[in-house]
């Protein structure tokens, strides 16, 4: 159904290529976020109190990536995580010998397209901890299920350049947000299964009738085109991506958000707290670039960040950050903490919005 290789192949020629570096310089660039990375373990836990000094650090590598390594390590990752989805759709494609043909078709026109939305998002991404890895000879990953942290250096490299900011600063600031997700997944042994049963609840609801997909395509794109049909209510500004879900899809999004809500704005709040004592220029940094995520690089890219839905992620940064913010003042870090005691006690996404019903729940304190 994907051509995997194809996808791969498709994004590495397409990406555009990292900064001008010397060998010399890329090696004294890699040692360095190695090093932010390491020490940013102990700047995390020390900051948020969600893992005890005699807890031993879990087995999830840290590797830093060119933006085809992190291309590879998406592709792995998606492979995994859709397999429930493919499989299915499989059961559905017509048998023979035309839909054997059509299927090897379509496995090469879906290879490419997820090809060429990589190549876009590859020179985006300062880095990620991917929680579904699966272990490669080239890209390892922890043991039992644990995952890796992946730093893009071309993109750390580019950013702190068109930000003009002290370069070893941004590389420790940029590591400490990456630190916060593997501490917050290290830390909390059932959110790895958690997010991944909302995941494949997600993925179960898809509708693989071609035909039904097609009509929530034509409605979507009525919708983005202001042609919405007659007595149907605005979308609110919903990308494509959201607009082909059905209701039960929704529903499971709008948990899916709050969480991500939630390990966004935490891993915000952290860098920012932590920054102070470790990362000098962290509030140049910091101004800098919010005016950069706000702004977007140029039309096109505002228009494909609308699309996909990226805005959405932006908004998730802001609002969980704010949450986590909001809350830490009302109740501290340790009560804040109480937020990883089981999936009951995640904030919805209303809570997000509203911090003190979330409070108010966990905590059982009057208004």
């Amino acid at each position: 159904m994907v051509d995997w290789n194809l996808a791969v192949a498709t994004a590495t020629r397409l990406v555009r290529p990292g900064p001008e570096v010397s060998k010399d310089e890329a090696r004294a660039i890699v040692a360095e976020l190695r090093r932010h990375a390491k020490a940013s373990e102990e700047h995390v836990r020390g900051f948020t109190r969600m893992i005890p000094e005699s807890h031993a650090p879990e087995d999830t590598p840290v590797l830093v990536v060119d933006r085809a390594g992190w291309v590879k390590a998406n592709v792995a990752g998606f492979r995994e995580l859709l397999k429930p989805l493919l499989e299915k759709m499989q059961d559905r494609r017509a048998g023979g010998t035309t839909g054997a043909m059509l299927g090897a078709v379509g496995g090469k026109v879906t290879g490419v397209e997820l090809g060429m939305l990589l190549s876009f998002l590859a020179s985006r991404v300062l880095g990620q901890y991917e929680t579904f890895a699966p272990a490669t000879r080239e890209l390892p990953a922890g043991a039992d299920g644990g995952g890796r942290l992946l730093l893009v250096a071309p993109n750390i490299v580019h950013v702190e350049r068109e930000l003009e900011v002290d370069p070893h600063d941004f590389r420790l600031w940029v590591c400490l947000h990456e630190e916060t997700h593997r501490t917050q997944f290290t830390g909390v042994p059932w959110l790895r299964d958690h997010l991944q049963g909302e995941i494949q609840s997600f993925l179960g609801e898809t509708d693989v009738d071609p035909m039904t997909v097609l009509e929530r395509l034509r409605e979507a794109a009525q919708s983005l085109a202001g042609a919405r049909p007659e007595g149907e209510e605005d979308e609110g500004g919903r990308s494509i991506v959201e607009l082909v879900q059905t209701p039960a899809q929704r529903e499971i999004l709008g948990r899916l958000t709050a969480v991500m809500s939630l390990l966004e704005g935490h891993a915000d709040f952290v860098m920012d707290g932590v920054g102070p004592d470790v990362v000098p220029s962290v509030a140049e940094i910091r101004e800098k670039f919010q005016q950069r995520r706000a702004r977007g690089a140029s039309r096109l890219d505002l228009a494909l960040r609308k699309l996909l839905g990226l805005d959405a992620k932006l908004r998730q940064y802001r609002d969980g950050e704010r949450f986590v913010r909001a809350v830490v003042e009302e109740v501290g870090m340790d009560g804040f903490n109480r937020v990883w005691t089981s999936p009951n006690t995640l904030p919805t996404k209303a809570e997000i919005a509203k911090p003190a019903d979330w409070v108010a729940r966990v905590h059982r304190r009057a208004d």
